[in-house]
């Protein structure tokens, strides 16, 4: 029975999921923000979070016990070296999940994980996303803006006629 299980298995293997949220771990740490599906940026969560926790404490056997999950040297001196001073004075929540949309190809909820400490602005996936249609919406909304330009050259173009 899977009582209290509630972890989710992404449709992998216990190896094969481990790696990937390894590797997932060790591009965050490196990159300070990546774009995945919700559901893999909700377990990746629950994966680097006691990860960066370790980090704190930059003794041997915590750099150790990192290494053993990331199995990236990079990613590790990079965690111990800079983000471990800048999550010092936080208890806790280093990661920021912001949804971003739907993919194309499958529908597939969308979101971007990042480091709290490293966002540089809040808004910024939100503004990332864009809407376009069929029918041209990107057009139109170029010749919206290009109209009142237009307007405003007009009456000055106007007055020195009348003067």
């Amino acid at each position: 029975m899977r009582h209290g299980k509630k972890f989710n298995k992404l449709s992998r293997t216990h190896a094969h999921r481990r790696q990937l949220l390894a590797n997932m771990a060790s591009s965050l740490i490196l990159h300070k923000k990546i774009n995945t599906t919700l559901a893999k940026a909700k377990a990746l969560r629950s994966y680097v979070e006691p990860i960066l926790t370790k980090s704190k404490e930059d003794t041997t056997h915590s750099r150790r016990v990192v290494f053993s999950y990331l199995q990236n040297k990079e990613a590790v001196t990079e965690l111990f070296r800079e983000i471990s001073q800048k999550i010092a004075q936080r208890p806790g929540g280093y990661t920021r999940i912001l949804k971003t949309g739907y993919r194309v190809g499958d529908n597939a909820e969308m979101a971007f994980i990042e480091l709290l400490d490293y966002s540089m602005n809040p808004g910024s996936a939100k503004e990332t996303k864009t809407k376009s249609t069929r029918r041209g919406g990107k057009k139109a909304t170029a010749a919206k803006t290009e109209a009142p330009a237009a307007e405003a050259e007009a009456p000055a173009a106007e007055e020195p006629k009348a003067e």
